[in-house]
């Protein structure tokens, strides 16, 4: 009888990997670009890369973290036999993540939100994940997706106002506000990001070497995605959304939560926020969607590195992205570091725009077709403004000395004097952040300032003077 040997790894194998590690390179850098880049047009709209990475790059990180976790349990349901050893690994994983992201907290928020605190959660809620079977992880994922987003918004408001900034400070001062932030009510709410996990680890365990599987992984995950915002399109405009969203809430933060998305969760104020699937606001179609987009990158990856034909030059070409891949915890990490660097010497620069009043921005037409974000378009001559995504109107708590003198210093101080002002005048109100552009700007990193454009000769020309037509989104490490 023949001695059973274990095979050399295949090609096919090396190339999997390789398809993965791309993947998740392409998640960390589309977060460092969300940090580090402008995320404004000189329309006033969201920049193109914005819009195909915010969001949708922590999701997939997070969806990579699920398949990374399959890897390491053999891409099989794990025997109970084994709980111990898996139990402990995943255990001093998070333990390890967990340690070194409250380290990072010392950093400014609104630069970058550090992710390793949620995600260090993440791996323990992925303890009891990996002891079911295939099917029941895509059936607690999807339950998770339409369940937990409905009950946080009943009971979210219950509890402690999230900080936006996880430090070892934050959990001595107040534990189980930390916990319910990582949990619930932060950036990256770990409970309903167990979709991500769920969908990681039941891609995971597919034979992902095989073409057939990767392109059956493309088409299913942009088929989720499309269908995610088609039906939220179809609720937001046919079906009346928009218009009960802003019958409730202020125009602008709809319009600006709908373009620019929410820091992790959305207001309380309407069921019909549920509808939406703006970027970071953990709704149900929000998950379904950016789970759809992380399988339908992985799976075109996968494909592009694991086609015969292709596999040599896609090795070639995505080399770089693996490296980064390869190497998340470091690459992210040092980043953070860096943009809190006085190495980091690019400064808040926001250019003050000053227009005439235009009509209302609703993104519905009467009729109830879509407009797009931004209906009208900005006034001729309105001057090209871009705004730093990690150097908004709320670091200017920061001093100008240690980023930038001179102009742009000026231009945060006199933000920070426009905010405050406004934060002094209107404090904001549990569950009603919505309902006052104020609250937004702390928490959403919209900014609303409302001026008189004055002439050299002194005479006010009654126009509003704003950054980016009163709405100037800067989201928080996405």
């Amino acid at each position: 009888m023949r001695a059973k040997t274990r095979s050399a790894p295949t090609a096919s194998a090396t190339s999997r990997l390789i398809g993965v590690d791309a993947t998740r390179g392409i998640a960390v850098l589309g977060m460092m670009a969300v940090h580090a880049l402008y995320i404004v047009g000189s329309d006033g709209d969201p920049t193109w890369w914005y819009s195909i990475v915010s969001g949708r790059s922590a999701a997939t990180f997070a969806v990579l973290a699920g398949v990374g976790i399959a890897f390491t349990t053999r891409r099989e349901r794990v025997p109970r036999a084994r709980w111990r050893p898996v139990t402990a690994s995943l255990a001093a994983r998070a333990l390890a993540v967990g340690v070194l992201g409250l380290a990072l907290g010392y950093t400014d928020s609104d630069i970058a939100a550090v992710i390793l605190p949620f995600y260090a959660v993440l791996f323990l809620l992925a303890i009891p994940l990996v002891f079911l079977s295939t099917r029941l992880l895509v059936i607690t994922g999807a339950a998770v997706a339409l369940l937990v987003p409905v009950l946080s918004h009943l009971f979210r408001d219950a509890l402690p106002e999230p900080r936006f900034a996880t430090s070892y400070g934050y959990l001595l001062d107040d534990p189980l506000g930390m916990l319910s932030e990582l949990a619930v009510t932060g950036v990256y709410p770990a409970l309903p990001w167990v979709t991500y996990l769920c969908a990681g680890l039941a891609i995971g365990r597919l034979r992902l070497s095989s073409t057939t599987v990767d392109a059956w992984l493309l088409a299913g995950g942009a088929a989720l995605a499309a269908a995610a915002s088609a039906l939220s399109g179809l609720l937001l405009g046919p079906l009346g959304g928009f218009d009960r969203l802003v019958a409730v809430d202020e125009r602008a933060v709809v319009e600006g939560a709908l373009q620019f998305g929410e820091p992790g969760t959305t207001p309380t104020t309407s069921w019909w926020w549920l509808a939406v699937d703006a970027r970071h606001s953990s709704t149900p179609l929000d998950l379904l969607h950016t789970t759809g987009f992380a399988a339908t990158l992985l799976g075109a990856l996968l494909l592009l590195t694991n086609a015969s034909r292709l596999t040599a030059v896609a090795r070639i070409l995505v080399a770089p992205l693996a490296a980064v891949g390869a190497l998340t915890l470091t690459v992210y990490s040092a980043h953070i570091v860096f943009l809190n660097s006085p190495l980091d010497r690019f400064g808040a620069v926001a250019a003050i725009s000053c227009r005439s009043p235009s009509p209302s921005r609703s993104p519905w037409r009467g009729d109830g077709s879509w407009a797009g974000a931004r209906s009208n378009g900005p006034s001729p001559g309105w001057p090209a403004t871009r705004v730093r995504s990690h150097r908004g109107p709320e670091a200017s708590g920061i001093p100008p000395a240690s980023r930038q003198s001179g102009g742009a210093g000026d231009v945060r101080r006199r933000q920070q004097d426009v905010v405050q002002s406004d934060l002094d005048e209107h404090p904001p109100q549990r569950g009603g952040r919505a309902c006052q552009p104020q609250r937004a700007a702390r928490e959403l990193g919209v900014m609303v300032q409302r001026h008189e454009q004055v002439q050299p000769g002194g005479s006010a020309k009654g126009q509003s003077c704003d950054v980016e037509d009163n709405v100037t989104a800067r989201r928080d490490a996405r």
